[in-house]
């Protein structure tokens, strides 16, 4: 059974900083693509960063570039979310998300995690 896991902290203030980690299990890590996606309070769910199986290639969206970094870590089994000068508007839950290809995982992954609340506070 696949379980991605997501943790990290919940409350930043804007212009703050936090990570967000996920632990996956149930898979062939190194076979797949992870991602992590967002909603936020109304509105759709919507792709913000992935990363390749071997961890070269890294995709953003538009919004988060230059603020957010995704990696991943082989032995742990996890991706991460580093996530600088956060915003307002980066309020939402958090999906830890992992397909076995790059377009899948950016679009509709096969396997998601519960969620973590993230919010930013002005």
């Amino acid at each position: 059974q696949v379980q991605l896991e997501e943790s990290g902290v919940g409350l930043v203030q804007s212009g703050g900083s936090l990570r967000l980690s996920c632990a996956a299990s149930g898979l062939t890590y190194s076979n797949y693509f992870m991602a992590w996606f967002r909603q936020a309070p109304g509105k759709e769910r919507e792709f913000v960063a992935a990363i390749s199986r071997g961890g070269i290639n890294e995709y953003y969206a538009d919004s988060v570039k230059g603020r957010f970094t995704i990696s991943r870590d082989g032995a742990k089994k996890a991706v991460y979310l580093q996530m600088n000068r956060v915003k307002p508007e980066d309020t939402g839950v958090y999906y830890c998300a992992a397909d076995p290809t790059g377009y899948g995982v950016r679009t509709a992954p096969d396997y998601w995690g519960q969620g973590t609340q993230v919010t930013v506070s002005s």
